[in-house]
């Protein structure tokens, strides 16, 4: 999956009906130019995007720009110049920038503010008037660090102009320190789902020149109105081939699809050494390491995989594709384990299939903390030889879904199963008691080699805990205490689906040494999920370890040093700043890698060494690097912070405060400010913070001069759980007034008061229905009101994270194809006293249980569930379900 960037200019008309005559139609505004131009040095990225725009009407008409970044990308600077005169945005933490929105509108100063919300936090929207025959400029810089996937370096700009452009170029200007050993610029791709291969073809109007330094290659991509309008075409293709089936797109998601040109991609590589690579600059030092010669360690893969209900018809299909191809990559060392879980927990025993097999006996035995106290048997871990290969895809061909998601006791059962590996001792007695044949001889070569292995889990899952542990934070704080020790597995979370809880697999792996992927419920599904296996399938060192003598390296700098492992394709780096006297760098890297034949592990030790050079590299941002890397890995350890440590939580937030404010980076705890004085009139607006959200900031000018006074962009971090769709930007024309705005996707309806004497149209409520909630037939659940979100169909919670819970218009309610699952989220005592406070609760549809017509939404949050992995359900006393 390659995280992607896009534009889209959208043109709307704000021509007081003062001006505007009947026999003279409005010419339309025209998107003239779009320039994007990237540098690249030492894998980090810095972009521009230079927008031409023109109005031809003599009077003044609006427009809007949306661009779709990167969730490691973070925006630089933006600049517009409107009417002749330049306008720069600068950086403020978010609750200052909140105290200049705020003195802005006390004193009669256009404002706007606005804070991005759940999965549009990467999304930058900013909505400005032109006037007339007039040019507006705008430039937008953002700047990211290139990872390293699979071998190769991508780079990947979505071009989504909004219509088609008579001057469209993009330029990527590559300069690396070491020779550039591998380039791909695959032809145009129609999606953001995989990363794009050496096999695709190459885009053949990319003009590829080489400099005299064979670390220097410039990309440059013109196409012309044809070649826009073909690749326009394609695209609407080939995104209705991708879509899900069943899926209905909007008008304005075909207009926009009509004029996306889809995405342009570079890739690269650049000589590795297995001792990795120093570079020096100006106090910083970058110290890059990708390993590529050494033998692979032996692994032990333990994949989890969910066949709830939620998994029926194509995703089943697509896990089934994906397994096969994934199970032909284990290495011929390596051992592996399947746990499958929906309403309970199966380990599968590939002596079971249809094709015979040796006896071999399983461990049974009762987990410490089952939370349904069922016995579940531990198999011993198989070695990946062809016959098991073979048995183990049987099985995946016979996998089911239905059910509900008991992700607690599946990631129990597969930490039992890489604890008691390598406690095989204490297993090989019990198995010699239950068969007749001899394991003992057996058991030992098996234990020695798997105290060698390095534990793996592969954790895929669509929804959220239905069963058994359904709080997550609880189940975030039991696995990562389990998996502790020397030997500790890294856990990698594959969120399948819009319906995933990405918040909540993203914290789960960030606690236990591994990562989250999204996997897109595409038509590719299956090949995202064997792409990114290919990432993590080949772990070339483990225990890593860079040290850095104190007399040389300021130690409170250094970024993350430590590595759990490493893997083949993937490269680290460590970042920090230099003593002022240092002379030279002589760190020292520890791990272990692999042996020759795939049995035990070597140490692996190597000491480099590097001058520190006086002179000025140009090309070399490595402090900004630093300070990119270093705010990242700060985010990192907040979002991964046990909710009881606060005080770590605390000082890792304040240090990537303080260092997005000094190098103006737009992170999740800053703001982008544009201001311009002397600007009259004022719209009060509430800040999107606040639940639910409304819809439209906008702020009002007079119709005689318009110009943007304050405008406020905030960035959160990517809110991975469920989130309300995006949904575009409409700031009101308040009156005869013009509006300008910038906006995060969603729109919300402002009041405007007067400010010192200054009267301001005021934007007037429609009437209200007889009931908010009445399209959805929750009359009799007036308490949803609170928390319901119309331009969403859904109710929206906070939950340590935000939840959307989709309503629907049907008289029938949803219901789970299983039937009605039990879940022990209970409604409060109160609202169940009809029903008996030991009654047995079940998962269902709001509008079917009459005990929740009269809580509050507190309760709602503490009782809330999912129906289908989508629907508002609520854990209600089976005996008060569907009672008229």
């Amino acid at each position: 999956m390659s995280s992607h960037h896009s534009f889209e200019v959208t043109i709307k008309s704000t021509v007081s009906t003062e001006v505007t005559t009947p026999e003279k139609p409005i010419v339309s505004i025209k998107l003239t130019e779009m320039r994007v131009r990237s540098e690249v040095a030492l894998r980090y990225a810095r972009t521009s995007v230079l927008t031409h725009v023109h109005n031809p009407d003599a009077r003044p008409q609006e427009v809007t720009f949306r661009m779709l970044l990167p969730d490691t990308a973070f925006i630089s600077g933006f600049t517009m110049i409107l009417d002749g005169k330049s306008y720069k945005a600068y950086v403020k933490e978010k609750e200052e920038a909140k105290k200049i929105y705020n003195q802005a509108v006390s004193q009669g100063i256009s404002a706007a503010y606005v804070a991005t919300k759940a999965r549009d936090s990467n999304q930058f929207v900013v909505s400005a008037n032109v006037e007339g025959n007039t040019t507006a400029v705008f430039d937008l810089r953002y700047e990211e660090f290139l990872e390293r996937r699979n071998g190769l370096y991508n780079h990947d700009i979505n071009l989504h102009p909004g219509t088609l452009v008579p001057k469209l170029e993009v330029v990527v200007h590559i300069r690396e320190s070491q020779k550039i050993t591998k380039l791909h610029v695959p032809e145009i791709r129609t999606g953001n789902e995989v990363d794009a291969t050496e096999e695709d073809r190459q885009n053949s109007k990319a003009v590829i020149v080489r400099g005299a330094d064979k670390g220097e290659i410039t990309i440059t991509f013109t196409p012309d109105l044809e070649e826009q309008k073909r690749l326009a075409e394609i695209y609407v293709e080939k995104t209705k081939e991708k879509s899900s089936p069943g899926r209905n797109t909007s008008d304005k998601e075909n207009k926009r699809d009509s004029t996306a040109l889809g995405q342009f991609v570079v890739q690269y590589d650049v000589e590795q050494s297995n001792n990795g690579e120093i570079f020096v600059n100006e106090g910083y030092f970058g110290h890059f390491f990708a390993p590529s010669s050494l033998y692979p360690l032996s692994k032990y893969v333990v994949f989890v995989l969910d066949t709830s209900g939620s998994m029926m018809g194509r995703k089943i299909e697509q896990l089934h594709s994906a397994m096969n191809a994934i199970l032909s990559d284990l290495n011929p060392n390596d051992r592996f384990s399947m746990v499958e879980f929906n309403y309970g927990v199966t380990v599968h025993d590939l002596n079971k299939t249809d094709q015979a097999a040796p006896t071999r006996s399983p461990i049974i035995l009762n987990p410490n903390v089952n939370s349904l106290n069922t016995s579940v048997t531990l198999v011993p871990p198989f070695i990946a030889s062809p016959e098991n290969i073979a048995k183990a895809k049987v099985i995946v061909s016979k996998l089911k879904a239905s059910g509900g998601t008991n992700i607690y006791d599946a990631l129990d059962v597969a930490l039992n199963l890489v604890i008691k590996g390598v406690d095989l001792e204490t297993e090989k007695d019990l198995i010699s008691e239950e068969s007749d044949c001899d394991v003992g001889y057996y058991y030992d070569d098996l234990l020695e080699e798997y105290y060698e292995l390095e534990p793996v889990i592969i954790f895929l899952t669509d929804g959220e805990p239905t069963v058994a542990e359904t709080n997550t934070n609880r189940i975030i704080s039991y696995i990562t205490e389990k998996n502790s020790g020397d030997n500790r597995a890294s856990l990698y979370s594959l969120a399948f689906g819009e319906s995933a809880d990405r918040a909540f697999l993203r914290k789960l792996s960030l606690r236990n040494e591994g990562f989250m992927r999204h996997i897109y419920e595409a038509a590719d599904a299956a090949l995202q999920l064997h792409h990114f296996y290919r990432q993590v399938s080949s772990p070339l060192l483990s225990h890593v370890q860079f040290f850095y003598p104190q007399e040389q390296i300021k130690e409170e700098t250094v970024s993350r040093n430590r590595f759990r492992v490493i893997n083949a394709g993937s490269e680290v780096v460590v970042v920090g700043q230099i003593e002022e006297d240092a002379t030279e760098i002589t760190p020292q890297v520890t791990g272990f890698y692999g042996s020759e034949n795939g049995l035990g592990r070597i140490r692996y030790e190597v000491f480099p060494r590097v001058p520190v050079k006086c002179r000025k590299d140009n090309y070399l941002p490595l402090e900004r690097m630093w300070a990119h890397l270093t705010i990242k890995q700060l985010l990192d350890l907040r979002d991964a912070g046990d909710d009881q440590s606060t005080n770590a939580t605390s000082a890792a937030e304040k240090q990537a405060l303080a260092l997005a404010l000094k190098y103006e980076f737009v992170t999740p705890l800053t703001s982008l400010v544009v201001v311009k004085p002397n600007a009259t009139n004022s719209v009060d607006v509430e800040s999107v913070d606040k639940l639910p959200t409304q819809t439209n900031f906008a702020l009002g000018a007079s119709s005689a001069q318009f110009a943007p006074a304050s405008m406020i962009v905030n960035r959160r971090a990517p809110a991975l759980s469920k989130a309300a769709p995006a949904r575009a930007a409409t700031p009101a024309v308040l009156s005869k007034q013009k509006a300008v705005s910038v906006a995060d996707g969603v729109t919300a309806s402002p009041t405007a008061p007067s400010v010192q004497g200054s009267p301001v149209a005021s934007l007037a409520p429609p009437a209200p229905a007889v009931s908010p909630g009445a399209d959805y037939h929750l009359e009799e659940f007036m308490w949803t009101t609170a928390i319901l979100d119309n331009t969403a169909d859904a109710l929206v919670i906070d939950d340590n994270g935000i939840k959307v819970l989709k309503l629907t218009k049907d008289v029938n309610p949803p219901k789970e194809a299983g039937g009605d699952g039990e879940c022990l989220n209970r409604l409060p005592l109160a609202a169940q006293a009809a029903a008996g406070v030991n009654a047995t609760s079940v998962c269902v549809y709001l509008t079917r249980c009459n005990a929740a017509r009269n809580i509050t939404p507190e309760e709602y949050r503490d009782s809330c569930c999912f129906i289908n992995n989508r629907f508002a359900g609520v854990c209600c006393p089976k005996n008060e379900v569907d009672i008229i």
